[in-house]
Order: structure tokens, then C-alpha cells, then sequence
């Protein structure tokens, strides 16, 4: 396979002016290292969000006027981090598996907090193992706001008896559906309220000095209960050993390998597809790192992706157009409407698919279908032809054997050089078959 394909299949989209000695299974391997080489600058942590959300809540204070500006400077520097990224296929697990993990800024209370998940939470376990990533997870405000964990309260607990409130079962469903064991394990409703028992207490103290995670003892649910017939004892503890109970069930191995695989990969894994990657999983005890080595050798990653590979979604687009044509996120101010980050998060958002808002917890589709409808298509002609207009110092050409390399087709190449303008070349080249997949 050519570096520029792997680029495209494992990373953000080659980038103009770039080139690559490295073979490119060497490559895809050195980022997988210990070292996260993204630096984020002007944003805080966890707290300094939360902090903002209490001062905002305790002054009554409307438009968000203390949390905006966290969630602008993380979507910022964020952005601008894929653009000049030097480890696009780390970056690529990390926005991964923030998807597998959602959390959602339609939701009030995650936006100041949104950014400081996925840099607290996700990055520091890419290459790590799978069941310490979801611990992380499961303990960060993000995700107990967003599942509103934070009201669940057991109903025989000290706290339940006075306040007259029960299990809020969110986040228990969705670690069990989307995050864990998946359907297909054949857990039951029973097994959703004991899990949800297990994690009452598990919260966020808003008080605190610095506010974070917190177990509340007087809002647990007191006694030993059974999750898929194990017995967890009361307390944080039962909680704890729950996680890894699930992080390391293979049913969780098999489920996770079936979305890598499905992401980078394929719409339609069939199961002897997915069984490399279950299977670095399952003799790792779940190391990612193991996992991710297992999808770079898989057979199919080195099938081209011209006309038959993944569909790029609205933010792959962006990104990979962005980088196709050079942007840096130095090439501007931050706070210009045309600078390369902020150009980033505006095209997602007007392509359908703005950052860090899945309607759901079930995250944004990785299906092709779901985002090939002829208006969605049409959607990115019409802004990628607006995004051409700019480049006025760009050959077309170069972007499109830069961006492409053997899998630009004669087809496309025809239809560039009978354009009328620059802007019409480049827009034929984002637009063509080969640019849209990857």
C-alpha cells in the first residue's frame, strides 16, 4: 500500500509539502508509542470548567458567559492539533474512541468539560489497556453529568430514605450497550438496575475546592448485588471491581474489536474480519496498543480505497481537505473567521457533524449510509467549492497528486484540466470519488 493510502485509511489525509521515508507500517507502529507528541495550549483542566459551571449556576448568569469561552478554547486548540499533527493515526484512535465514549455538549453541563475529557480521559489511554481507559472514563464529571449519574441515588441509602429519589439507570444502559459488553451478551434489565445500584455514590462534588470525582457512601445503594451473575460487594470498591469485571469480558473484547474494524475498515466486518483484533485483545488482557498493531497488519488495510473504501465523514472531510491544501493553524490569528481552526470547525458543523455534539450517546455514525445522501453530498461540493475560493496561490494539480498519489484517477485528472478556474479544479478534486473516500 503507498504511505499517501495509509495516510488517508489510518490518519487525517496527507498533508501538502510533506513527505515520508519511514515504510509505512514503521510509521503506523512509532505512533503507537509511549509518547503523546499533541501539545494543547490556553486550556485548564477539569476543574477549572466545573468551577466555571458553579459560579455561572451560583450568579444565575444566562449564554453561558464563564463556560464558553473553556469550550471555544478547546475546540480551538483541538482543531488545530489535528492540522499539524505528527501522529495523525494516534490522533485518529483518540477522536475514535471519544465517539465510542461520548459525551455530548447538547448537554449544558459537559461543555465546560468536553475538552478536558478527551485530554484527561481518552488520550493518555489510546495505547494503554481498554479496562483502564473505561475506568478513566466512568469516574471523569464529564461523563456522570452527561449520563446523569450525578442524581442517581440508591433507594434504601441514607440519602434515598430522605430525599424520597432513586436509580437514574443512564449511565449503567449505555456502559453495558455501547461501552462494554454490547447487546449480544445477552445481559437483561435486571442486570441494568444492578449495575446502575453498583454505581450510585459515584459523583461529582461541585463543593470542593478544586470539584471532581466523588463517592458519596450516604447516596449509595447499601448490600452486595449480582451483575451477570457475579457478586459485587457495596461501597466504591464493588464499582471498581464491576469496571473490570466488564473491561475484560470477552463479550467487551469482541464488541470493541467489531468497531475498530468497522471504523477504519469496513462498513460490513464480517466475523472472521473481526477476529484479529478480538484476538490481540483477548492475549493482552486488552491492550490497545496490541489491538491497534492487530488493525495496521489486518489483511484488509491494505486494500485500496479509490472507489470502494470507507466514506470520509463531514469531519474527515474537513480535515482531510485542510490538510490536503497546507493549512496551519499558524497561518492566521485563532479568533480570524478564516483561520484554518476555526474554518475546521465551521465546515463540520455546516457538513452535519459538529464536534463534540452527537445527538446521542451512541456517538456519530461510522456507516457510509449515513452520510451519502445526495443533499449531503451536494452540501460538501458547496463548501469545498466556497473552501477553494481561497486558495489562490494553489496548483490544483499538485494538491490532487499530494492528497492522492496512485489513486487519483484519469478520470479526475481529465476533468481538473478542462475546468474553467482554479476554484472549479479544486472543487472537482473534493468532490471526486477517490478524495471523498479513503
Amino acid at each position: 500500500m503507498q504511505g499517501i493510502q495509509v495516510e488517508n485509511r489510518f490518519g487525517w489525509g496527507a498533508r501538502l509539502g510533506e513527505t515520508r521515508t519511514t515504510p509505512w507500517r514503521d510509521w503506523l507502529a512509532e505512533q503507537l508509542g509511549p509518547e503523546d507528541l499533541s501539545r494543547f495550549t490556553g486550556v485548564g483542566d477539569c476543574a477549572d470548567g466545573l468551577i466555571a459551571l458553579r459560579t455561572q449556576r451560583e450568579g444565575k448568569l444566562r449564554g453561558n458567559p464563564l463556560v464558553k469561552p473553556i469550550l471555544q478554547a478547546e475546540l480551538a486548540t483541538q482543531s488545530a492539533a489535528l492540522l499539524s499533527t505528527q501522529q495523525p493515526f494516534r490522533d485518529r484512535l483518540a477522536w475514535f474512541w471519544f465517539n465510542h465514549f461520548t459525551v455530548s455538549q447538547k448537554q449544558d453541563r459537559v461543555k465546560g468539560v468536553a475538552g478536558a475529557y478527551m485530554r484527561e480521559a481518552i488520550r493518555p489511554h489510546v495505547t494503554g489497556r481498554f479496562v483502564d481507559m473505561l475506568m478513566a472514563v466512568m469516574r471523569h464529571p464529564a461523563m456522570l453529568l452527561y449520563l446523569d449519574n450525578t442524581g442517581s441515588v440508591g433507594p434504601d441509602s441514607p440519602a434515598g430514605i430522605r430525599q424520597h429519589r432513586g436509580l437514574n439507570e443512564n449511565l449503567a444502559r449505555e456502559c453495558l450497550e455501547l461501552h462494554t459488553l454490547s447487546p449480544a451478551a445477552g445481559y437483561s434489565q435486571s442486570d441494568v438496575t444492578s449495575f446502575a445500584a453498583i454505581l450510585t455514590g459515584w459523583g461529582v462534588d461541585m463543593k470542593a475546592e478544586r470539584p471532581g470525582f466523588h463517592f458519596a457512601p450516604r447516596a449509595h445503594q447499601p448490600g452486595e448485588k449480582t451483575l451477570l451473575g457475579q457478586r459485587f460487594a457495596e461501597g466504591e470498591e464493588g464499582g471498581v471491581a464491576a469496571l473490570a469485571f466488564l473491561g475484560t469480558h470477552p463479550a467487551t473484547y469482541r464488541h470493541i474489536a467489531t468497531q475498530m474494524v468497522r471504523y477504519f475498515l469496513t462498513d460490513t466486518p464480517s466475523p472472521a474480519q473481526v477476529v484479529p483484533v478480538f484476538d490481540a485483545l483477548q492475549k493482552t488482557q486488552g491492550s490497545l496498543h496490541a489491538a491497534s498493531l492487530a488493525l495496521i497488519d489486518h489483511p484488509s488495510a491494505a486494500v485500496p480505497g479509490a472507489t470502494m473504501g470507507k466514506l470520509r465523514s463531514p469531519m474527515e472531510f474537513v480535515v482531510a481537505i485542510l490538510r490536503a491544501s497546507g493549512a496551519t493553524p499558524t497561518d492566521m490569528s485563532p479568533d480570524a473567521p478564516h483561520s484554518p481552526d476555526r474554518l475546521l470547525i465551521n465546515g463540520c458543523a455546516a457538513l452535519g457533524q459538529p464536534l463534540w455534539t452527537a445527538p446521542m450517546p451512541n456517538g456519530w455514525s461510522d456507516l457510509s449510509s449515513e452520510w451519502s445522501a445526495p443533499a449531503d453530498l451536494l452540501a460538501r461540493t458547496d463548501w469545498a467549492y466556497r473552501y477553494a475560493a481561497t486558495l489562490r496561490d494553489h496548483d490544483p494539480m499538485t494538491i490532487a497528486h499530494a492528497a492522492l498519489g496512485a489513486s487519483l484517477r484519469p478520470e479526475t485528472q481529465l476533468a481538473m484540466h478542462r475546468a474553467g478556474s482554479r476554484q472549479d479544479a479544486l472543487t472537482l478534486l473534493f468532490s471526486s470519488p477517490e478524495f471523498q473516500r479513503r
